[in-house]
């Protein structure tokens, strides 16, 4: 096959590209989110009406009557940077498929790696379905959460760059286990509650889009105890990780996630406090980004799968293999 062929005369990626390359991943899969938001607290949802043209007979804003310019730049802004997600996904498949060719029992990283084009062909999908339904917030909602699971998927990507393909072994006990899969749990389901306050909240991304028909103070006051819930749930396994003794690394990688999860909930308490000004949901949303990046980091330092393969000296200098 051409492309193998192709793929094959790349130098073997060193450990930082690995880790540069997986490094754009977590952060292009966090932060088209981000700019997801941006359209929608600004009003440019349908800056670009259509899809996957922009207006109709033109890929890119043409001047109307009835789009605001900066609008339809904004919205055909974030559009294009699924351009650069694109590419970086690319990267991955290419970093990962190149491993591989030297140590082919690499299959794990593969399957990992093409989640994110993967990822892209779906969110392209759920984006136009949400410009076509008018921005309606269930919506814009699924739109959203697809992206969530493409976030750990890219942790886990970075971590399998650096871990080997041995079954997962826990580094902790049974009950320590079951806390962590309840974390994630929550973590999830407090995710899903958040979409529903922006679903009844003032930044629908266009004035005639319909909201969720519940009192926001009420989706609010669940999303919050969700929070609280996370945060014991999160101070139960650290009781768990003192009790038994848990590796240097994991007990990092637990400070970190309490630290990011306090700074998100007093986010998301100053946002409600403020009225929801546009510029803080647009950090709310980075912090969501980032709680469920120290989440799955804190999934991977509790489960062991051996040292990477090492690279061979003719995977370093092709040359050698010809030589041989």
């Amino acid at each position: 096959m051409l492309f193998r062929s192709l793929v094959a005369r790349l130098p073997y990626p060193s450990r930082a590209v690995q880790r540069a390359v997986a490094i754009a991943a977590v952060v292009a899969q966090g932060g088209i989110g981000v700019t997801g938001s941006v359209v929608r607290v600004t009003g440019s949802g349908l800056g670009c009406p259509t899809w996957p043209q922009c207006v109709d007979g033109s890929l890119v804003p043409e001047p109307r009557p009835e789009l605001h310019a900066l609008n339809q730049w904004i919205e055909f802004s974030n559009r294009m940077l699924t351009g650069v997600v694109i590419l970086v996904a690319a990267l991955c498949v290419i970093t990962a498929w190149r491993v591989q060719m030297e140590h082919p029992s690499r299959r794990r990283l593969v399957k990992l790696a093409w989640a994110m084009p993967a990822g892209v062909v779906l969110q392209a999908v759920l984006g136009g379905m949400t410009v076509l339904a008018k921005l309606e917030w269930w919506t814009v909602a699924i739109h959203f959460l697809a992206s969530t699971p493409l976030v750990w998927l890219a942790v886990l990507l970075l971590r399998a760059f650096t871990e080997g393909d041995e079954p997962a072994r826990w580094l902790i006990p049974e009950s320590g286990r079951r806390l962590l899969i309840g974390l994630v749990v929550v973590m999830w389901t407090l995710l899903v509650a958040g979409t529903t306050v922006t679903g009844a909240g003032p930044h629908s991304g266009d004035p005639n889009t319909h909201r969720l028909a519940v009192p926001v103070e009420l989706l609010a006051q669940i999303h919050g105890g969700l929070l609280v819930l996370y945060l014991l749930m999160l101070a139960a396994f650290g009781l768990q990780l003192r009790r038994t003794g848990a590796p240097k690394p994991l007990r990092r990688r637990y400070v970190i996630t309490w630290i990011v999860a306090l700074a998100q909930g007093g986010l998301g308490s100053l946002q409600y406090a403020l009225g929801v000004p546009e510029a803080l949901v647009s950090f709310h949303v980075l912090g969501s980004a980032l709680v469920i990046v120290a989440t799955a980091m804190l999934w991977c330092a509790a489960r062991d799968r051996g040292p990477a393969p090492v690279k061979s000296a003719a995977a370093t200098d092709p040359s050698l293999a010809t030589a041989s």
